[in-house]
């Protein structure tokens, strides 16, 4: 879990790219914003593990981005804060660029 430690760099694109840069939880963002909310919800359409999607969930919500709810035992629902939903634009920015830039002439993995 050390990948998603918060920066030092002055760089703010650097800051967040050492959390937001992790495959899993782009993938479990977009889950988020695809209306999961339980921790089974998360892992059909990621491939995700359940230990790495325990950290990566874990980061999520030290990092302020998810919301855990309640913060401590079972049937926990992960929601997006405000921090996590101002995500919402560069989520659809990678969407609009891979559906460009991705796609042409190329099947899309299922």
């Amino acid at each position: 879990m050390n990948q998603l430690k918060l920066s030092t760099s002055p760089c703010p694109v650097g800051r967040a790219s050492r959390i937001l840069g992790d495959r899993w939880v782009i993938l479990i963002l977009r889950e988020a914003f695809l209306g999961a909310t339980r921790f089974e919800e998360f892992l059909p359409n990621t491939g995700i593990n359940r230990a790495a999607l325990t950290s990566r969930l874990t980061a999520l919500v030290e990092h302020g981005i998810l919301e855990r709810d309640p913060p401590e035992g079972r049937r926990a629902e992960y929601k997006l804060t405000d921090a996590g939903r101002e995500l919402a634009p560069v989520m659809g920015a990678m969407r609009e660029w891979g559906d460009k830039w991705l796609f042409e002439g190329a099947k899309p993995e299922q």
